[in-house]
């Protein structure tokens, strides 16, 4: 992360036209991408817990639905940060935006039902069905700037010569911030599997007495 914010903020030039405010995108991307990671995970992980009852399983849903949706925040406040100078406004109910937006109710009310329904494994089961149907708004909101007219720009997938990343040390810093970022996505969630884990023994440990 050190390398990562040296590079951003004082190595990479500002880009020609949106000038230093463009440095949001070399986290705002990664965020969004980390988030559909974990979120992708959550999915994988309760279809095993629906399929094998696997506690692991189902820490781990948990674990990457929370990382990720703390992400998924995260891209909800850097993009107007990064829209307010480029397109005057904060906010606008782009497609893209808007499935975001989705996204991120449809998981926040996955951990929800599973804060309201404690250990009840019939609210387990159907917060793992949600969290596997949930993944399906990704595959939209990726192809929505395609789908649907909207005004969000597909920086990495432009069909302009001249749009992208043309400076190779450009390309470095999007390479490092996604290392970083996937490494700090992973240790967020194997430590949030950890504390689930001290929970389970609590729990176990606190009915043992009282039986």
């Amino acid at each position: 992360m050190t390398a990562a914010l040296w590079l951003v903020f004082v190595v990479v030039p500002s880009e020609r036209v949106q000038g230093v405010v463009q440095r949001i995108f070399y986290f705002h991307v990664h965020l969004a991408w980390m988030a559909f990671g974990g979120f992708v995970v959550t999915a994988g992980a309760s279809v095993a817990y629906l399929a094998r009852g696997s506690r692991v399983a189902d820490r781990l849903a948990e674990a990457s639905a929370e990382v990720g949706l703390v992400f998924t925040s995260l891209v909800l406040i850097t993009g107007p940060l990064w829209a307010r100078p480029i397109w005057g406004v904060w906010w606008t109910w782009d497609p893209r935006l808007t499935m975001t937006v989705v996204l991120w109710a449809i998981y926040a009310s996955y951990l929800m039902l599973r804060r309201l329904g404690g250990r009840d494994e019939v609210i387990l089961r159907y917060a793992a069905v949600l969290g596997v149907v949930g993944v399906l708004d990704i595959p939209l909101l990726i192809v929505a700037i395609r789908l649907w007219r909207g005004i969000h720009p597909a920086v990495m997938l432009s069909e302009d010569p001249d749009a992208g990343l043309t400076d190779p040390i450009m390309m470095w810093t999007f390479a490092v911030t996604g290392v970083a970022l996937a490494l700090l996505f992973a240790w967020l969630v194997a430590l949030r599997m950890q504390f689930a884990a001290l929970d389970d023994e609590v729990e176990a440990l606190t009915a043992e007495d009282l039986a």
